[in-house]
């Protein structure tokens, strides 16, 4: 993810390669990022199983100077609201100064041999800005056993807006090695204060 003048044509081909609805994946990140020059990005193609049907999701993410972009693609089948299957994009735009928190969770094998560079077997990419927060509460309670006194409600608050997870085995080590670059990528323009 190199940062120069030819990221916009490694954003496109990275979109290609998924090999997921690319025209119309391409054509909303680039609507989303307007002019401004790509800083980094990270497009990264999931597959589940629902039930009988396997369903595909494409996230891309993008870093201009101002901006963190997110893109979200599904596909849907053929239901009650549509007789063909339909695919459905969203982007949102959001001012680097307001995320609060980019966490980088990093799962390594044999951590008792770790040597620094190597690659972490998943890393799961956490990303928040406010819009989504996660609450859990639980009853809150004293050292005494005996005590039957309602003291409340514990909890926390999680902001949790993002959280994308890659792994070796399952999205290849250089998408390993891209989430790690993109998630230093945006530490680093986080922790700029000027913006």
């Amino acid at each position: 993810m190199a940062k120069t003048s030819t990221t916009t044509q490694g954003l496109r081909a990275a979109i290609e390669r998924s090999g997921y609805y690319p025209a119309l994946v391409a054509e909303a990140v680039e609507a989303a990022v307007g002019g401004e020059p790509i800083r980094s990005y990270l497009v990264h193609q999931e597959t589940t199983f629902d039930q009988n049907e396997v369903r595909r999701h494409v996230t891309v993410l993008v870093l201009t100077d101002n901006r963190f972009i997110v893109s979200h693609t599904d596909e849907q089948a053929a239901d009650s609201t549509s007789p063909t299957p339909y695919a459905t994009t969203s982007t949102e735009s959001v001012k680097i100064g307001r995320i609060s928190s980019v966490v980088v969770s990093r799962v390594v094998a044999n951590p008792e041999s770790y040597k620094p560079g190597t690659l972490p077997r998943e890393v799961v990419l956490t990303i928040g800005w406010g819009a989504v927060s996660r609450i859990d509460l639980e009853p809150a309670a004293c050292g005494d056993p005996n005590c039957e006194a309602d003291h409340g409600y514990t909890g926390n608050s999680t902001a949790d807006d993002l959280s994308l997870r890659v792994s070796e085995a399952g999205d290849g080590p250089e998408t390993v090695r891209e989430a790690l670059a993109f998630a230093q990528s945006l530490s680093e323009a986080t922790a700029d204060t000027t913006r």
